[in-house]
């Protein structure tokens, strides 16, 4: 065996010259594979300027330095790509939000998964809203298509002019998520779906103006928690 199982580091073989240059790549490779943090998942491009020890979850249809390599992860060592076959139940970080190997794809969020990769998975949506001007403003599509919604979080950045106060829900539950909410940085808002709500379409969040009218100042980070089922793959 020249490589371990698992990791597939490189073993130094007996009586091997420059056993150095063996060592140094295995913790090379150790150096990026615990604690995984990927810089993109999914991309076939490599990136141009890559830092040493940058990993990538490369995706399907792969070009340029990573062609052929579909599937694979792609770590920038000593100047060039060292490519590693990750393996069902590896987990990493990626964009903020930690992701899990199924055998074909990494998943976002899976808090359980099949061998076909239909997974239960939880996630958040976040976005940060520039208030708009008038009665309400309208947060576009943030609640992703057939999710569980289990409630919704948010925080002012910076002060939400011409109103006193705020409500958050959805068009038709005006305060779905919140009502009476304070309009100067730092106000926040934890809104409970009194009971788990599912959303079959994408879905605006609607702030609402309480004691006047949004003057279109003000910047608000609002967080969607949800979970979803995946499909299985054929």
């Amino acid at each position: 065996m020249t490589d371990t199982a698992k990791l597939g580091l490189p073993l130094v073989a007996a009586a091997q010259a420059q056993k150095h240059v063996t060592v140094n790549e295995s913790l090379t490779r150790l150096d990026a594979l615990v604690q995984l943090s990927l810089a993109s998942v999914g991309g076939t491009v490599p990136p141009g300027s890559p830092s040493e020890g940058e990993a990538h979850g490369v995706g399907v249809g792969a070009s340029g330095d990573w062609s052929g390599q579909d599937g694979k992860l792609a770590v920038f060592a000593n100047g060039g790509w060292v490519f590693l076959a990750p393996q069902a139940g590896w987990q990493g970080w990626a964009d903020g939000a930690r992701v899990q190997f199924d055998g074909a794809d990494w998943v976002e969020g899976a808090g359980a998964l099949s061998p076909n990769g239909a997974g239960f998975v939880h996630r958040t949506v976040e976005v940060d809203h520039a208030v708009q001007a008038g009665v309400s403003s309208v947060v576009s599509s943030v609640i992703p298509a057939n999710t569980v919604v289990y409630g919704v979080t948010g925080r002012v950045l910076a002060d939400v002019g011409g109103a006193t106060g705020l409500e958050l829900g959805v068009a038709g539950a005006a305060d779905r998520y919140g009502s009476g909410i304070g309009v100067v940085a730092g106000s926040w808002m934890r809104g409970l779906t009194g009971q788990p709500l599912t959303y079959y379409a994408d879905t605006d969040l609607v702030l609402t103006a309480l004691g006047g009218v949004f003057d279109g100042s003000g910047t608000v980070r609002l967080a969607v928690h949800l979970a979803e089922l995946t499909l299985p793959r054929a």
